[in-house]
């Protein structure tokens, strides 16, 4: 059965293998936002919108004892998400994350080279029970005291008025 796979899962029944070359680079995190997030546009004229998320991994040890690790992510959205993500995201807000594992490289000022891993976001759901909202601006008095011009009455219509 050269081509095929067993799973466990379906009582190892053969499963088709799509292909020898498949790869999947795929990040899913739920967390806690860690920093506000800084939005700022490419001199292409593209938003981007950077910021962090902490994940928490807890778990009980042999001893009895609860322990807590935490892991801290970078985020990189763009484009209509990024200008999203800058509007409503803030620090401690809880967020879902799914999108793509991204390593840049570059050489700092002394010519060490640097790695950054981040995680470029694809989607995003809010977690919060509220969203933030933006400020919204109330209009001045001045603006209500000009009076809705008036509805003319409504008349029935005859079908004999109609001149075609």
């Amino acid at each position: 059965m050269l081509g095929t796979k067993f799973c466990a899962l379906t009582n190892f029944a053969p499963i088709k293998r799509l292909s020898t070359h498949m790869d999947l680079n795929k990040a899913q995190i739920i967390g806690h936002i860690t920093r506000d997030p800084e939005t700022r546009t490419t001199p292409q004229g593209q938003t981007v919108c950077s910021f962090g998320v902490a994940t928490n991994f807890i778990w009980t040890d042999a001893s009895g004892q609860r322990q807590e690790k935490v892991e801290f992510h970078n985020v990189v959205a763009w484009r209509k998400l990024a200008e999203i993500c800058g509007q409503y995201l803030k620090k401690g807000s809880k967020v879902y994350i799914e999108g793509r594992l991204q390593t840049r490289t570059w050489d700092d000022q002394n010519g060490i080279k640097r790695n950054r891993t981040e995680i470029i976001a694809e989607n995003m759901i809010f977690l919060d029970k509220k969203v933030a909202e933006p400020p919204i601006t109330k209009p001045s008095t001045e603006e209500f005291s000009q009076p809705e011009p008036p509805t003319p009455p409504q008349e029935e219509i005859n079908v004999e008025d109609i001149p075609f």
